[in-house]
């Protein structure tokens, strides 16, 4: 079977269920964006090599992004039942992770920082902020389609940004490279002046 259809050509694309949608509409845009972020995720799996602590943990969220965008292409008036699982536990693993990783990190995550450091924890910035615009789109697709943004999905992909903030942070401790701090989170700066 060829993978070309030429159905797509008309700038329609199917969703799941079978219906056709705007290739810029609120769902395509929204799983346009998550989907970035999944193979900008699977380049940093190839530039850490297969023996990485990390490893596990980041295929797991391949994965679970590739579920969460089958149940977002599905439109919430869909009579055709989508069987992929859910990862409805996502938040709290990431959570988790965080963590975890933090408590091998000297100093607590209170400064943005500037992007860069290393190639791996560039690599993590990028995945932050692709997922930061797949939550934006996230929001887009709720105000047209309610039904089908479930909350473990808003939860998971928020957390997700977070856990690669930290993760761009842990590469940068072990590998002995200062961080670039630009200013202090808001809400810590609010709490010194008082």
């Amino acid at each position: 079977m060829k993978i070309y259809t030429r159905k797509g050509d008309q700038g329609k694309t199917g969703v799941f269920g079978g219906k056709r949608e705007y290739k810029d509409s609120p769902r395509i845009e929204c799983n346009g964006a998550i989907d970035e972020a999944n193979s900008t995720l699977g380049y940093l799996r190839a530039k850490l090599g297969v023996d990485h602590a990390w490893q596990p943990n980041l295929h797991r969220i391949q994965k679970d992004l590739m579920d969460m965008m089958s149940h977002l292409a599905r439109p919430s008036d869909s009579n055709k039942e989508n069987k992929n699982p859910k990862p409805v536990d996502g938040a709290e693993f990431c959570e988790q992770w965080m963590d975890q990783l933090e408590a091998e990190i000297d100093e607590p995550s209170d400064y943005f920082l500037l992007p860069g450091g290393t190639e791996i924890s560039a690599l993590c910035h990028m995945i932050r902020t692709q997922v930061r615009r797949g939550e934006r789109r996230l929001v887009s697709l709720a105000h047209e389609d309610p039904d089908c943004v479930e909350d473990y999905i808003a939860a998971y992909l928020n957390r997700l940004s977070d856990l690669f903030f930290i993760l761009a942070r842990h590469e940068m401790h072990h590998a002995g490279v200062k961080e670039e701090r630009w200013q202090l989170f808001l809400y810590k700066r609010i709490k010194k002046d008082k």
